[in-house]
């Protein structure tokens, strides 16, 4: 059956980045079958659903292309347990382990991560795990489209910014390549190509030349997207000059890891000479913006950008919400450049939109033209901090909130539509979630006391 939002406002993110208005998008077959003034799209369609868009907006949805759903388990804890910036560094992102989590847990507080990234409008996930298996059919069940990145490494000892001599497990260099195979030969372009399966090398500290190569070699062999986070802390890069006497981007480039196919999470730890290695191996550069801002380090966007990087968007670790990622990355940049005016808000939208759609393979997504993938968002107007509207895209970047988002659509089906969840029952989520969550940090802290807990639990 065709749908046809008629009566308003469309955000494209074309290559003019025209907005419509008194528009209608016509949707059929899971894609767009015509967008344009509404006195001449509707007639057109006779026979199709006619959704009212008044006071509404049209926009692509966002892509998210860095996240760990499960550590939606270490929200209001990690945020405030930034590793230093100066030396002397020490080993992991937090002196605060998360807590163990059963399969049945993990996947719950996986499944949060899927009803808040709805929530905010996301329509398309790459999602950074281990035993990803584990969980992808209540992914798949979320009605998103995904990259599952099943995660390798072969780090038998330590963490992310161990300086310590590093000790090669074959083990779990082939446990982690035998999970990425499995998790591709079962759930690679299933659900009607909603789910991919890519790679993920954990991090350059945690892998071996020879995993890294070993990876390059799979990704290959199955034509898939790889992700890794890069120069994410200061002592992963000073792990990496200690074993490896290189920089991290320098150490992937020697062993061939870097393409245009692979997603770096973080970039923010880098020198300019770094930044120019991966601008010429045209990778994309997943800019975490809120995480960024909360560990208060920042990439150097528009300097990877020039060097010929591909700039995608982010949430990582503990919130999903991508209009607060969006509009963070916005700020960040502009703080940081010294340019009120810089980057403008249809550059921020591109990166969290269309931008990212390319980077996962989907370059038909991620903004609205006839023929592309129907993968888009409703955001209501006429809210307090919405109007006077007169820069419809400007306003929603600077001023919009994740419960503006009033529908979304993926692949030409509603996932979520009038504020309701289709696909899930949020509330039943949420509550099972709030209740595992609580009580897994419970058992950490019986168990280890000793730990550095900051103030505030209840």
């Amino acid at each position: 059956m065709t749908t046809i939002i008629a009566n308003t406002i469309i955000a494209t993110v074309d290559d003019e980045d025209r907005v419509l208005a008194d528009a209608a998008i016509a949707i059929e077959g899971g894609r767009i079958a015509a967008l344009g003034p509404t006195a001449e799209v509707l007639p057109r369609f006779p026979d199709a659903e006619v959704v009212d868009g008044r006071r509404h907006m049209v926009m692509p949805g966002f892509a998210n292309t860095h996240t760990h759903f499960s550590l939606t388990i270490a929200r209001g804890v990690y945020e405030d347990l930034s590793p230093p910036h100066k030396p002397p560094f020490y080993s992991g992102l937090s002196p605060v382990p998360v807590p163990d989590l059963s399969a049945e847990e993990n996947a719950l507080m996986c499944t949060l991560g899927a009803v808040e990234a709805i929530r905010s409008g996301t329509t398309l996930v790459l999602e950074d795990g281990a035993r990803i298996a584990t969980y992808a059919p209540l992914m798949a069940q979320s009605g998103l489209r995904y990259v599952l990145a099943e995660r390798a490494w072969d780090k038998a000892k330590g963490s992310i910014g161990d300086q310590l001599p590093f000790e090669v497990s074959e083990k779990l260099a082939d446990d982690g390549m035998t999970r990425i195979s499995d998790l591709h030969a079962r759930w690679h372009g299933k659900e009607g190509g909603r789910i991919a399966v890519g790679i993920a090398a954990w991090a350059p500290d945690m892998c071996s030349p020879g995993l890294l190569r070993r990876l390059t070699d799979l990704q290959s062999s199955l034509d898939a997207l790889s992700t890794i986070h890069l120069n994410q802390i200061w002592g992963e890069v000073e792990a990496v000059k200690a074993i490896r006497g290189r920089l991290p981007t320098e150490y992937l480039a020697d062993n061939g890891f870097l393409n245009r196919r692979v997603v770096c999470a973080h970039c923010r730890c880098m020198t300019c000479e770094e930044e120019r290695l991966l601008g010429s191996t045209g990778a994309t550069v997943a800019f975490n913006s809120a995480i960024a801002a909360r560990r208060g380090l920042s990439p150097r966007i528009h300097d990877l950008e020039q060097y010929g990087c591909t700039i995608a968007m982010g949430s990582d670790n503990m919130a999903e919400d991508m209009v607060e990622v969006m509009r963070t990355g916005l700020f960040m940049e502009r703080v940081r450049r010294e340019d009120g005016r810089n980057p403008t808000p249809e550059q921020a939208l591109r990166w969290a939109t269309r931008n990212g759609y390319a980077a996962l393979g989907v370059p038909d997504g991620g903004w609205l033209a006839e023929g592309n993938r129907a993968d888009l968002i409703m955001v209501r107007l006429g809210r307090a901090h919405l109007v006077p509207l007169v820069r419809p895209v400007s306003t929603f970047v600077h001023q919009g909130q994740a419960a503006d988002v009033d529908a979304v659509m993926v692949d030409g089906a509603w996932v979520m539509r009038d504020g309701r969840i289709l696909t899930l029952d949020e509330e039943d989520v949420v509550s099972r979630a709030d209740t595992a969550g609580r009580r897994a940090w419970q058992r950490l802290r019986d168990q280890r006391p000793d730990l550095p807990w900051p103030k505030g639990f209840i």
